[in-house]
């Protein structure tokens, strides 16, 4: 199975909602970092394998999927993106300050204090996640207008490598239209999924600590 939408925005811009709506319209799974989650001793050293710049057959990692949008994929949208030359990529994005806020609260402060409880694949997968980083923070990202304007060349980036034709700039906000016409699919009968905001992230990593 080959992907057919890579999604090219950070974290905090609705991937988890997007997550959902890909898996409603393509009728397959998504992958996010919650499903990165479920594999983490056999995908994270592919993922830090591509963090050090080595090739990844990425049919490793989204074997079975047809979407896979989210960090860490938004980090290596470049080489998936040549890997599965006809699938279509979303940039999902919204507002800097507003996604600073949110980062800074949820995903980002789990790598500036992580848990001292760490098990051993936890801690590969955030050593994994930290070098990663170095190429979408190279100033880093504990300092708001630093990461802010990492944040903001990210999705220039993506505006000016991608095709026109196939790329997709897409805020959350929008829902199912924008999706559905650049897929060509009818818009589903039922509300656009909205998850993961920032008071479920937290409560979620509360219940879990």
């Amino acid at each position: 199975m080959s992907l057919k939408v890579i999604g090219a925005g950070l974290g905090r811009t609705g991937t988890m909602s997007l997550k959902l709506a890909l898996e409603k319209l393509l009728g397959g799974p998504c992958y996010h970092m919650t499903e990165l989650f479920e594999h983490l001793e056999e995908h994270t050293p592919l993922w830090h394998a591509a963090a050090k710049g080595e090739k990844v057959k990425w049919d490793q990692v989204f074997d079975g999927y047809v979407a896979a949008v989210d960090e860490p994929v938004s980090t290596q949208w470049e080489s998936v993106a040549q890997y599965y030359p006809d699938a279509l990529v979303i940039l999902s994005t919204r507002d800097p300050d507003s996604w600073w806020k949110s980062a800074i609260a949820t995903i980002l402060q789990i790598k500036i204090n992580p848990p001292k409880d760490m098990s051993p694949a936890r801690k590969a997968w955030l050593n994994m996640i930290l070098e990663l980083y170095k190429s979408v923070y190279p100033e880093g990202f504990v300092e708001e207008e630093k990461a802010k304007a990492a944040y903001i060349s990210h999705v220039e980036k993506v505006k000016a490598s991608v095709p026109a034709e196939r790329l997709l700039i897409w805020n959350v906000s929008e829902g199912w239209g924008p999706l559905c016409n650049a897929l060509d699919l009818s818009i589903p009968d039922e509300p656009f999924p909205r998850s993961n905001s920032t008071e479920e992230f937290l409560a979620r990593r509360a219940k879990n600590a």
